[in-house]
């Protein structure tokens, strides 16, 4: 007669790897809903999203009508000559010292804060807004778009920079002590070659756009990005377009400069250095960067 097996035996076998510890729980299951709300709204966007809203935010600059663009333009151009009279003032009125040009030239944000925070119409800040849209649609329709957007703003641009350059010059609006600084800047300036130039001019259209992509990315720092961001641009000695012509028309008017020395030694390189390193560069790395992410959503859905 079989023996019956006793209670000891009834009792399964355990593995030699079997874990006896309980299963990983899922991370974040800790969290509260609230805690959880607050967890994704403290996440940065993907590069992707960034993407997305410069792209969004070109396609409505391409869309506006040619007096929006154009008033707004020269607007742009008359504030960004704040840059250029903020820093002469500073430098006039600083004790002359080895850190009174470090500081004065924190002036040169002051322009480009009135108009970025302002949303007026800057060329370099549209070399990257306008440029996505057309990398992302590859059709002649929106290259035909953008160009006519860079021509309509860097026109009123200049535009604008006249204006000011025309109202410092002969306007008595200038303090006499100032106007010295101000032909030291310009005279600053167009000591550099045109290679000079156009190399300088990579370095302010990246900083631009790397303006432009850090404010799509974040909220409530706009005033302190563009503030440390152009300041570098006029700390390195960077050469800007806009802020750059301001300075070459006052020498042109006050006759410090030739009107062909202003085009062909300072305009043309630094329009081709900052369209280099806002578009070449900036633009077609960052399109780099997420043209597998954004394809990739586009064929999940």
């Amino acid at each position: 007669m079989a023996e019956k097996p006793g209670k000891d035996a009834a009792k399964p076998v355990k593995n030699e790897g079997q874990s006896s510890t309980a299963p990983d729980p899922t991370p974040g299951s800790g969290l509260s809903r609230k805690e959880r709300q607050q967890v994704r709204d403290s996440t940065r966007p993907r590069p992707a999203v960034v993407y997305e809203i410069i792209r969004a935010q070109g396609e409505a600059e391409l869309r506006r009508p040619v007096s929006a663009l154009w008033w707004s333009g020269i607007a742009a151009g008359i504030s960004i000559g704040f840059s250029f009279l903020t820093e002469a003032a500073l430098a006039a009125h600083l004790p002359a010292s080895d850190w009174s040009p470090i500081v004065a030239k924190l002036g040169y944000a002051v322009g480009f804060l009135i108009v970025i925070l302002g949303h007026q119409q800057l060329f370099t800040e549209n070399v990257l807004t306008a440029v996505l849209p057309v990398m992302a649609r590859k059709q002649v329709h929106w290259l035909n778009k953008m160009l006519r957007l860079w021509g309509i703003v860097l026109a009123a641009n200049i535009a604008g920079c006249l204006i000011f350059a025309l109202a410092t010059a002969f306007l008595p609006i200038i303090p006499a002590d100032v106007a010295p600084a101000l032909a030291n800047i310009v005279n600053g300036v167009m000591s550099n070659t045109p290679w000079e130039m156009f190399a300088k001019g990579i370095g302010a259209g990246w900083l631009i756009a790397a303006v432009v992509w850090i404010l799509a990315s974040t909220e409530g720092v706009d005033f302190l990005v563009i503030t440390l961001l152009t300041y570098l641009i006029a700390l390195f000695g960077f050469t800007h377009i806009v802020a750059g012509s301001v300075e070459a028309l006052y020498g042109v008017v006050t006759g410090l400069i030739g009107l062909d020395t202003a085009v062909f030694r300072f305009f043309l390189p630094t329009l081709a250095g900052n369209v280099f390193g806002g578009t070449v560069l900036f633009s077609v790395l960052s399109y780099a960067q997420v043209r597998e992410e954004i394809y990739a959503n586009h064929s999940d859905n």
